[in-house]
C-alpha cells in the first residue's frame, strides 16, 4: 500500500535529493529486455532510455493533471527515476515485453505547494500496485494496472541550452535556503532569497549568470563544439552556512575553464575538464 509522509522541507525547488524512504514494496521477476539495445512496449516503440513526461494520473475514475515537472525515465539497465513535479523517486525496473513492473520504490518527503498530493498519492499508488501493461504510440505511453488505473505519459523533448533556468543538483548542500549574514552577523534582508541554485546562458550575450547555493554569479560563456569555455566568475559576497558555501566553492570550480556539456531531453550535464560532473534539470 502506497504510504508517504508529509513534512515540510527547507526548500521547494532544489534539484538535490532528500534523503529517501520507502514508497512501496512490490517484488517482481520479470528481467528487462536488451536484445534490441532497449526495452520496447505495444508498437515497437521504446519504453527504457526515454525521458517521459508524466501528463496524468487516473485512479478509481479520477483523473488528476500532473505539475509541469513532472517525469520518469527507465533506463536500460533496469533502474526508474522521475519526480512527481516536487518529490523524487527511484525503483527497480522489470520490463517484459509489453509489461513493466517497478518494485523497491523510494520517494523523497519535501513538501511543495505547488504539487497536489493527491496526485503524489495516485502515482504512487498507481505506479508500484504491481504489473503495468504498457500502450505507446509514437511520442506517448500509458502504463495501465490490472484494475483499469493508467498513467499518461509523453516523450519530453531537449531542452535549449539558452534561455533555460537550468535548476543545479549540489550534493553536500543540505537545503538551499541562504540567510546571509553581514558583518554585524545578522542577516541581510535583501540577500535572504529562497531557492535552489541555478544557471542560465544567454546566447547573445554569451554569459551565464544564476544563483550558486549562496550567492548570485555572472561569468562569460563561449558555446563551441560540444563544450563551453566559462570566463572568471563574478559574484555576490554574502555568507551562507558552512554546507553550502562548500557546495558554492564545488560550483566554481567549474567557473574560468573549459568543461563538455550534454543535453538529454530535461538534464544538462557539465563535465570539468579534472572530471568534476555537475548536473542541472530544467524548470518548467
Amino acid at each position: 500500500m502506497y504510504r508517504q509522509k508529509r513534512q515540510r522541507s527547507k526548500t521547494l525547488t532544489v534539484a538535490a535529493v532528500a534523503a529517501l524512504v520507502p514508497l512501496a514494496a512490490a517484488c517482481g521477476s520479470e528481467k528487462a529486455n536488451d536484445s534490441d539495445g532497449g526495452s520496447v512496449g505495444a508498437g515497437g516503440q521504446r519504453i527504457t532510455g526515454v525521458q517521459w513526461s508524466i501528463d496524468s494520473v487516473t485512479v478509481d475514475g479520477t483523473t488528476h493533471q500532473a505539475p509541469d515537472a513532472a517525469q520518469v525515465r527507465i533506463d536500460d539497465a533496469g533502474e526508474a527515476a522521475g519526480s512527481t513535479g516536487c518529490n523524487s523517486f527511484s525503483a527497480r525496473a522489470d520490463v517484459d515485453g509489453e509489461r513493466v513492473r517497478l518494485s523497491d520504490a523510494m520517494f523523497t518527503e519535501k513538501a511543495c505547494d505547488k504539487t497536489p498530493v493527491d496526485f503524489e498519492k495516485s502515482l504512487g499508488r498507481t505506479l508500484t500496485t504491481g504489473s503495468l501493461t504498457t500502450e505507446n504510440d509514437g511520442d506517448r505511453l500509458t502504463l495501465t494496472t490490472d484494475a483499469g488505473d493508467t498513467v499518461r505519459l509523453s516523450k519530453a523533448q531537449d531542452a535549449s541550452l539558452y534561455g533555460t533556468k537550468w535548476a543545479v543538483d549540489v550534493p553536500g548542500a543540505e537545503g538551499q535556503e541562504s540567510h546571509p549574514v553581514g558583518k554585524d552577523g545578522k542577516g541581510d534582508e535583501k540577500g535572504d532569497e529562497k531557492g535552489g541554485a541555478h544557471l542560465t546562458f544567454d546566447r547573445d550575450a554569451k554569459t551565464v549568470s544564476g544563483r550558486l547555493p549562496c550567492n548570485r554569479v555572472n561569468a562569460s560563456a563561449t558555446v563551441s563544439d560540444g563544450s563551453i569555455t566559462l570566463g572568471a566568475p563574478s559574484t555576490t559576497r554574502m555568507m551562507c552556512e558552512g554546507s553550502l558555501m562548500d557546495a558554492e566553492k564545488r560550483l566554481l570550480g567549474l567557473f574560468d575553464g573549459k568543461v563538455d556539456y550534454r543535453i538529454d531531453q530535461g538534464t544538462l550535464t557539465l563535465t570539468s575538464e579534472d572530471g568534476t560532473t555537475v548536473r542541472a534539470v530544467a524548470e518548467k
